[in-house]
């Protein structure tokens, strides 16, 4: 009996506790009103459920025409339009002038020894003497060199003609590019039967063997005349002619100049004898 009671009380209780009136006011958090003051971003994200985010254009804006840039590009009215005689590829060069560029090499081989274009002058070939130290097995008498002329025309062999020709076109040339161009070499010596500054008793020259040549100065295309002897030691000439005086040492084995000996006052001695310790450079 008390049993029945217990079960009875309990299910009383359980139903009170059940159907009771809900409490007037909610548990979960109030909405806040909309009047509340809050910052822009916290509106804008609380508010995107109701109202889409409009999102600026960020585009630049196409910049108005500039006046002076329409006037620059603006196509002249009385300009034609560009045609077949108006192109603006160039033109292919006249017959004539090919072949008168064509005759002037071929006439430059023809005129070539040594097997170099820029060497000009004439095959001598044998030159005796009653001398037996003298004498040149094949010798050439060169007129130009590098497109800078020779006062007279100098026999030589190969190897001084390729030499001065050498020297000519990296060191002369280059040197008195500002002052000249350099149009002519004047030549002091060239081949010649005789012992060495003419001296008695005194050996062979290589002038006498074709391996020598000796210039005293050079000419400009203007007429200037730039000589050893004047202006190996007077500026502007003596750093050029010291420059031209180095820059022959190696193409050439022996290079002798005014500071050498009183024979060389006014010229530059050039051969191509070889020496073991190398060039021979005074």
């Amino acid at each position: 009996m008390k049993q029945v009671l217990r079960y009875a009380f309990v299910a009383a209780l359980w139903a009170t506790s059940t159907h009771a009136a809900a409490p007037e006011q909610s548990l979960y958090p109030v909405a806040r009103p909309s009047t509340a003051v809050e910052p822009a971003g916290i509106v804008a994200i609380s508010s995107r459920a109701a109202t889409p985010l409009t999102i600026p254009n960020l585009r630049p804006e196409t910049r108005p025409e500039s006046p002076q840039l329409i006037a620059v590009a603006a196509r002249p009215a009385d300009l034609p339009l560009l045609g077949p005689d108006t192109s603006l590829m160039p033109y292919l060069r006249p017959k004539s002038l090919e072949q008168e560029v064509l005759f002037k090499k071929r006439k430059l081989r023809k005129g070539s020894v040594c097997g170099d274009i820029a060497i000009q002058g004439k095959p001598v070939g044998r030159v005796s003497s009653k001398t037996k130290a003298c004498g040149v097995k094949d010798a050439v008498q060169i007129t130009s060199v590098s497109g800078v002329t020779l006062s007279r025309a100098s026999t030589m062999d190969c190897g001084t003609a390729i030499a001065l020709n050498k020297w000519v076109d990296k060191t002369v040339k280059p040197t008195f590019k500002r002052r000249g161009p350099v149009v002519q070499l004047q030549v002091a010596a060239h081949y010649a039967c005789r012992t060495r500054n003419n001296q008695k008793g005194a050996r062979v020259s290589e002038h006498g063997k074709g391996r020598a040549i000796d210039i005293s100065g050079f000419v400009m295309a203007d007429g200037e005349v730039v000589t050893v002897l004047k202006g190996w030691r007077k500026n502007p000439s003596q750093k050029q002619l010291k420059k031209i005086w180095r820059g022959a040492c190696g193409p050439f084995g022996t290079v002798l100049g005014p500071n050498s000996d009183r024979y060389h006052r006014d010229h530059f001695h050039l051969d191509t004898a070889r020496y073991r310790t190398g060039s021979y450079c005074r």
